[in-house]
């Protein structure tokens, strides 16, 4: 499997950034990809943000497996983490979002109301790795369009603070991802659901290992979606990979001149629908994984 690495240089001055603006800030929302919870969390968030409290949304719930998100949401409970599944495309769970920060910051605030300090809105930094929905998410909640979308990773250039009603003031970061996957299956993961741009890794490479994924894991989707007459129960055979590119280029049309499989193209359509749920809900990595 090739290497994947990749940081570019304005995440590392967001790194700093965040480190300065602690200071001022009450609650912490980690934003992370609901199918795929522990691989899409940044791992320095949790030495900079170790004392503050923290709210886990576990963001496109709506395209992963709906009982494996409950299983996950009790496991973050269970570290001490509040946590939420939403939608920010929908807009599923994005109400819940002020209530959980004022249950988180309710007695700093109480604290503060006892000195006779007058109450203010609630200050919450939100982070999270690149192409996770944070835009989406903030541009929902303060109901205009404020930060910038888009649905390739590393849109988000600067920080700014932007007004959530009356109660909630927001800190937006520029995604931050980590220097080096050390363990490469996260950043296989990150790749297939769309967290790492596509022009900096091999598609192929990403397509088998999804395909293989979805061979051990949800086989029945693969055979349905693609017309499979069979399905392997794993990829570690090249002579199953060429065979099951093949068939899926043939049922699908990825062909070039002379009627031969264009293994680039067939890539780029596995990738494409499984990132936008044609495959079904699906979720890349469970919590006994990651114990």
């Amino acid at each position: 499997m090739a290497v994947i690495q990749w940081f570019p240089g304005h995440m590392a001055k967001a790194r700093r950034q965040v480190t300065e603006k602690l200071k001022l800030i009450d609650v912490v929302i980690e934003l992370v990809d609901a199918r795929l919870p522990q691989s899409s969390r940044n791992p320095m968030i949790d030495e900079i943000i170790s004392h503050k409290p923290r709210l886990m949304l576990l963001n496109k719930a709506d395209l992963a497996d709906e009982q494996k998100t409950k299983q996950w949401i009790e496991w973050f409970e269970k570290q001490g983490i509040k946590c939420l599944a939403i939608d920010s495309l929908t807009g599923r769970g994005l109400n819940q979002i002020l209530s959980s920060c004022e249950e988180l910051v309710k007695e700093k605030f109480d604290k503060m109301k006892s000195k006779g300090i007058k109450p203010r809105a609630i200050r919450a930094l939100i982070v999270g790795i690149p192409n996770v929905g944070k835009s989406t998410i903030i541009n929902k909640l303060a109901k205009k369009n404020i930060a910038k979308t888009g649905d390739r990773p590393g849109v988000t250039q600067a920080q700014q603070w932007i007004k959530v009603g009356k109660d909630l003031e927001l800190l937006d970061t520029p995604g931050i991802l980590w220097p080096k996957f050390e363990d490469q299956v996260v950043g296989f993961r990150l790749a297939t659901t769309g967290a790492i741009k596509d022009t900096v890794i091999n598609l192929q490479d990403i397509a088998v290992f999804a395909l293989d994924f979805l061979c051990k894991n949800y086989q029945g989707r693969l055979k349905e979606r693609y017309r499979l007459a069979n399905v392997p129960s794993n990829l570690e055979e090249t002579e199953d990979i060429v065979e099951l590119f093949d068939e899926i280029g043939k049922s699908r049309g990825c062909l070039m001149g002379g009627g031969m499989v264009d293994y680039d193209k067939v890539a780029e359509l596995v990738l494409r629908e499984i990132r936008a749920g044609r495959l079904g809900r699906l979720t890349f990595e469970m919590p006994k994984e990651e114990q």
